[in-house]
């Protein structure tokens, strides 16, 4: 069965507030284990990176002015996820950025049902207990000691 991690880097919280993505990172999964093939793309938000949001990942506006817009990006990307179910950590915020892109350029978008949230998941299974990706690689043994900013492929690998 092949599934895609998918995380999201982004220029704020809120794509209605006129946020985007900065950079999109999944890995492939087969039964559940990586295959090797990842997606990867740094991604021109076409406005100005907030301070804050610069400080959770460092992508700088000179850097990502050099790369290529959303809109040139969008096929590859959807190839590369086809119709797999897609692991995401905290999946209303990633597709909600995701759509918001694909409408902005008129495709359909990532519907909610093919979305595993492992913010969910975690959450029911640990009650209480903090669920963001950090605190799940310490409850999981999983070393993340080379994560000093937030990083799509990076955290998708983590969490995959």
């Amino acid at each position: 069965m092949r599934e895609i991690v998918l995380d999201t880097e982004t220029t704020g919280l809120d794509p209605a507030a006129g946020h985007r993505i900065v950079e999109i990172g999944c890995i492939e999964l087969s039964n559940r284990l990586p295959t090797g093939r990842t997606f990867r793309t740094y991604v021109n938000p076409e406005r100005p990176m907030p301070v804050e949001a610069q400080a959770v990942h460092g992508l700088t506006d000179d850097f990502l002015g050099q790369q290529k817009r959303f809109t040139e990006i969008a096929d590859e990307f959807l190839r590369f996820v086809a119709d797999s179910p897609l692991v995401i950590h905290n999946a209303e915020f990633d597709l909600g950025f995701l759509n918001a892109e694909l409408d902005r350029i008129g495709l359909p978008p990532l519907t909610a049902d093919r979305a595993i949230d492992t913010v969910t998941l975690a959450r029911r299974k640990f009650p209480g207990q903090p669920a963001n990706l950090d605190a799940l690689c310490r409850r999981f043994g999983i070393d993340n000691s080379n994560r000093q900013v937030h990083g799509a492929l990076l955290d998708a690998s983590l969490l995959a």
